[in-house]
């Protein structure tokens, strides 16, 4: 089992959230779609050659954004962090992998 924690700008979360979901990441037993998510300030400065989303090139910009945590099956995890890449609006979205141990 792993867990996957991501940070995503507010307004594209829940498009991000269901892509990821859509791989089968986020269930834990019965349940479907459950992650925690914790609202924060991102912070960053595209340099020369980035094409970022949001701000321009030189830039520092801090953005409103959501820190979403979720469990995924060992089977899952690279379907579940392609699909974060792939929904993301960031060209470099920011991510965290654990390897979670069952007790």
């Amino acid at each position: 089992m792993y867990k996957l924690a991501f940070f995503v700008p507010i307004k594209d979360a829940e498009s991000v959230k269901e892509a990821i979901f859509a791989t089968g990441a986020g269930r834990i037993g019965d349940y479907e779609a459950c992650c925690f998510q914790t609202l924060g300030t991102g912070q960053f400065r595209p340099l020369d050659g980035a094409n970022p989303h949001i701000g321009q090139v030189g830039d520092l910009e801090q953005v409103e954004e959501l820190k979403v945590e979720l469990v995924c099956k060992d089977s899952l995890i690279r379907d579940a962090v392609a699909a974060l890449k792939a929904a993301h609006p960031y060209e470099e979205p920011a991510y965290d992998v654990w390897t979670l141990e069952e007790i």
